[in-house]
């Protein structure tokens, strides 16, 4: 089981946005000193539910200033970044960090980040899968060009390669000839040797979509133990019916990550009424500054129900609880990687005491 922090760089009402961002990067630094596995870094344009714009950005940060801790992106939006330049940087922080670096992404939302960013709505509802192919060319491949609907270029090398090795003294080794070609005496780079890469799935077809690409699942927070088993179940069937190998199948299945919320107390009911009391007014302001690109009608959750919802499904009580909700939730889902939104609360200083608690309180009861 890997546990790590899931940090939005959420504004709450009454926050500056350097207030949130500041928490934000202690929340980072923080979950490498509690010995969580990992932190993943949100990404949102133009509302305060999350004031991060860039998660490989924040994520080369925080890989400059841990040593251990795996970082990833959760997600970054692929309909608004070229996949060349979002795997460049990818390949970049994976090398730079001896492997550190995980790359989440997906299809986000219909919002007007498409108009402002150029994509429109064919990016969004259309233009994913290319977009996907075209990012995991980039990352596994030598020289790569591009003639489909969206994206056409002429076959360029791939600089710097995904699969190079990092000499000592942090020179990058050629491992490889210009032209792909394994240099003499030496073994071809293995396949998928670059960063890992995680889909956001919310719906069967993005599901098939990352299972046929034999592509692990980052599933929501919104999901039960009993929908994200069924989640895995179609991605298992989806993987095989594409003529993955079984062996293969399951190794990639070990790595599905599970999105949830996290608040460590003394009971329960003290855990849950701290998150009650906060979390409602950011869902409200934070969510309700969404703006569609068509005008297309939205139903926003009701943030008090959703709050509540979100303290049933995940590990919100004293550790005994935690460590018990985590670990009935990996045996009913098959997940055992989770990504769990540490900062519920709002508050800095009692951000830090929850991710110190999940450390060194949850952590030992899973072990």
């Amino acid at each position: 089981m890997r546990v790590g922090a899931f940090v939005l760089g959420a504004q709450f009402p009454g926050q500056g946005q350097g207030e949130a961002l500041e928490r934000a990067v202690r929340a980072g630094e923080a979950a490498e000193e509690a010995g969580l596995a990992d932190v993943w870094l949100a990404e949102h344009h133009f509302v305060s539910y999350g004031v991060c714009p860039s998660a490989v950005t924040f994520a080369a940060l925080l890989l400059g200033r841990t040593r251990r801790i795996g970082v990833g992106t959760a997600i970054s939006v692929l309909p608004n970044a070229h996949p060349v330049a979002l795997g460049e940087q990818a390949a970049l922080l994976h090398l730079l960090s001896g492997g550190r670096f995980t790359l989440g992404v997906g299809r986000g939302g219909p919002w007007v980040d498409l108009e402002v960013f150029g994509g429109g709505l064919p990016a969004f509802e259309e233009g994913f899968p290319e977009a996907l192919d075209l990012l995991l060319r980039w990352l596994r491949e030598p020289r790569v060009g591009a003639d489909g609907e969206r994206y056409r270029f002429r076959e360029v090398q791939v600089v710097p390669r995904a699969d190079c090795a990092i000499a000592p003294g942090g020179a990058a080794a050629d491992d490889a000839t210009a032209d792909g070609a394994a240099p003499s005496g030496a073994a071809a780079p293995a396949s998928g040797a670059g960063p890992g890469v995680v889909v956001a799935c919310t719906s069967p077809g993005t599901v098939r979509l990352a299972a046929a690409r034999l592509l692990p699942m980052l599933v929501g927070m919104h999901c039960g133990d009993e929908e994200k088993a069924e989640m895995t179940r179609m991605w298992r069937r989806e993987a095989l019916a594409a003529g993955h190998p079984s062996e293969e199948v399951e190794a990639v299945a070990g790595r599905h990550v599970s999105a949830g919320v996290v608040q460590v107390g003394e009971s329960h009911r003290e855990a849950r009424e701290a998150l009650v009391k906060a979390m409602p007014g950011w869902l409200r302001e934070g969510l309700g500054q969404h703006v569609t690109v068509d005008g297309r009608a939205r139903r926003m959750r009701d943030p008090q129900a959703y709050t509540e919802l979100l303290c049933d499904l995940h590990p919100v009580g004293a550790p005994r609880l935690c460590a018990d909700r985590l670990a009935a939730t990996a045996e009913r889902s098959g997940i055992g990687r989770f990504a769990l939104l540490v900062e519920g609360t709002g508050d800095r200083d009692g951000t830090m005491r929850n991710i110190h608690r999940l450390g060194d309180e949850v952590l030992p009861l899973l072990a």
